[in-house]
C-alpha cells in the first residue's frame, strides 16, 4: 500500500469488529514506526501505554473515558495511552523553556510520533480513533504513569466495522501562503 493510499484510506473509526483481536506484533510494528518520527534535538520524549488485556481494557474504558468515547471504542481490542516527558523537549539542559512554546514542543513531537503510529496502523489493515477527552489522572493512577509525563490522548486500535466517507478537506489555497 503506497503512502497516498494510506492517507486517503485513513479514517477516525468509531465502530470496530467485535471479537477481532489484534496481534501484539502488529502493535509493536506501529510503535516502531512511531519511534522513527523526528523530535526536538532527538529527545524522544513520547511514551506509550498499551492496554490489551480484557480486564484492563474494561477498567480504562469504564473509568477513564466519558460515555460517548466508551461507545466509540466499545469493541476496540487495543487502547494506546499517549504521553510525553515534560520539561525536556523545547527546554535547555537545566529544564528551562527556550521559547514561548515550552512544553508545546513535547506535544508537537508526540503528535509527529502519533501520526506515524496511526499511518502504520492503516498500512497494516488496522484502524484508529484518537480520543482527547479522557481522565488523565485516572489513567495516570490506573496505569502507573508518573507525574513527570503529560497524558495527551487515548488511541483506540482495531479492525473497522464501518466504512465512513472522507470528510471534506480544505484546499491548499485555504491553508497556505506562498512567498
Amino acid at each position: 500500500m503506497g503512502l497516498n493510499e494510506i492517507l486517503s484510506g485513513r479514517r477516525s473509526i468509531r465502530r470496530y469488529k467485535a471479537g477481532a483481536g489484534v496481534d501484539p506484533a502488529l502493535i509493536r510494528e506501529m510503535l516502531e514506526a512511531a519511534i522513527q518520527a523526528p523530535s526536538w534535538k532527538n529527545s524522544q520524549t513520547s511514551r506509550y501505554y498499551v492496554v490489551m488485556s480484557g480486564e484492563m481494557l474494561e477498567k480504562v474504558k469504564a473509568s477513564c473515558l466519558p460515555e460517548f468515547n466508551q461507545k466509540n471504542c466499545k469493541d476496540a481490542p487495543v487502547l494506546i495511552v499517549t504521553a510525553f516527558v515534560k520539561n525536556h523537549s523545547g527546554h535547555d539542559n537545566q529544564g528551562c523553556p527556550v521559547n514561548e512554546l515550552g512544553n508545546g514542543w513535547g506535544a508537537y513531537d508526540l503528535g509527529l510520533h502519533d501520526s506515524n503510529l496511526i499511518l502504520k496502523a492503516r498500512e497494516l489493515g488496522l484502524d484508529t480513533l484518537i480520543m482527547g477527552i479522557r481522565d488523565a489522572d485516572g489513567l495516570r493512577k490506573l496505569l502507573g504513569i508518573d507525574g513527570n509525563q503529560e497524558v495527551v490522548s487515548v488511541i483506540a486500535v482495531g479492525y473497522r466495522d464501518t466504512d465512513p466517507a472522507m470528510p471534506a478537506r480544505k484546499g491548499v489555497e485555504e491553508i497556505a501562503r506562498f512567498y
